[in-house]
């Protein structure tokens, strides 16, 4: 069982390093600009990190759910390949947000777009499992054919 879902659970961990990257972003501006919690405005160079932070930890429920649906139903390596993709639009997110909030608009659109791209696939995956499962119809077999 492991072999079917160890991607998914590396690419798991990477997004909570990454996630903990981002608080520890955080908590450096909150000292370089003498923000004390629970203060969340201040110099708009703070503001940025700390929306950027935030914006993020709100997508990482959902794209964890996407991620392992995706992996379970439709496949593992697609699903991986596409959580990095998405933990990389992150990151640009964040350090563009971090610079500008006109850099960080890229990152997003793209980001949301392998997101909807896990929905898609998830889906997909979800739908054929009910169809050969419950109706005893294998879309697979049929396309093959």
């Amino acid at each position: 069982m492991l072999d079917q879902i160890h991607l998914l659970a590396a690419v798991t961990v990477l997004g909570v390093l990454e996630q903990g990257y981002f608080f520890l972003q955080v908590i450096y501006a909150r000292r370089a600009f003498g923000i004390s919690p629970p203060k969340i405005s201040g110099p708009p160079e703070f503001e940025r990190i700390f929306r950027a932070q935030v914006n993020s930890s709100e997508y990482f429920p959902v794209f964890l759910a996407l991620l392992w649906q995706a992996g379970l139903f439709f496949h593992q390596g697609l699903a991986a390949a596409l959580g990095l993709l998405y933990l990389y639009a992150r990151y640009c997110y964040f350090m563009g947000y971090r610079a500008s909030s006109s850099e960080r608009l890229t990152p997003i659109y793209f980001s949301s777009g392998v997101l909807w791209i896990l929905i898609a696939v998830s889906a997909l995956g979800i739908l054929h499992f009910f169809l050969s499962h419950y109706v005893g119809l294998n879309i697979l077999k049929l396309l093959r054919a």
